[in-house]
């Protein structure tokens, strides 16, 4: 028998922790696991005998990178010094000799006026991808192997963050930094290569305003928070 839970909304400032309760009593014989974007980053085991977060669950997914906290008596979870990025749902699963419960929680993470913000693709970066960033469908960002721009460097006139923008090389990042209410927005992010092209939308909220995330593939397909989909164009 399984059943699964209603979703927990839960707010939290960046930089701050919050903790993800299971609101039940486990016992030796459940195991429970904690999935966010679908990949696991937190495990116990009917025993105790396997325990892991983040990167022991996954190698290679060192996206809490230690910030993640789990209490071995309940199974809640604690995110430490969270993040605008790691917004969206973290789901729950419990499971026993007769059923599999489920309880999904989605966390927002607000951003004061005046620090920076960080939108991470949160993909590997090829060197051949045409990476461009986009604010209200305007350009204000790119990057490929011969060119790199921000904000007027893209579009003569749209001097929108006066030299607030930081593109990182590497992963393709866009820093905005001060950020202020009127940044507030859909932020759209385009990257193409030989074999597809992926849009990804960061709706970003600036001193209380609704927050989220989720993606529009190309194609016009609507996915899961931060899933990505591929698609050959047309």
């Amino acid at each position: 028998m399984s059943s699964v839970a209603q979703g927990v909304s839960v707010s939290v400032m960046e930089g701050d922790s919050v903790t993800l309760n299971t609101d039940v009593k486990t016992n030796q014989h459940d195991i429970i696991k904690w999935y966010f974007n679908n990949i696991r980053i937190a495990q116990i085991s009917e025993d105790l005998s396997f325990i892991c977060t983040d990167v022991q669950c996954n190698v290679g997914t060192e996206r809490f990178r230690d910030r993640l906290k789990l209490d071995h008596q309940t199974g809640s979870l604690t995110i430490m010094n969270i993040t605008n990025t790691d917004s969206g749902d973290y789901k729950l699963k419990i499971i026993n000799s007769s059923s599999i419960s489920e309880k999904t929680f989605n966390v927002t993470v607000y951003v004061k006026e005046g620090e920076s913000v960080t939108l991470d693709p949160g993909v590997m970066k090829n060197p051949n991808d045409l990476m461009t960033w986009y604010f209200n469908d305007i350009c204000i960002a790119e990057i490929n192997l011969s060119f790199i721009c921000t904000d007027v460097q893209c579009n003569e006139g749209t001097e929108r963050f006066r030299d607030r923008l930081k593109l990182d090389h590497q992963t393709g990042s866009v820093t905005i930094m001060n950020i202020t209410n009127t940044d507030s927005g859909d932020y759209k992010l385009k990257i193409i290569n030989s074999s597809s092209i992926s849009e990804k939308i960061f709706s970003v909220a600036v001193n209380g305003e609704s927050f989220n995330k989720y993606q529009v593939c190309s194609g016009g397909t609507v996915c899961h928070f931060r899933s990505w989909c591929n698609k050959k164009p047309k």
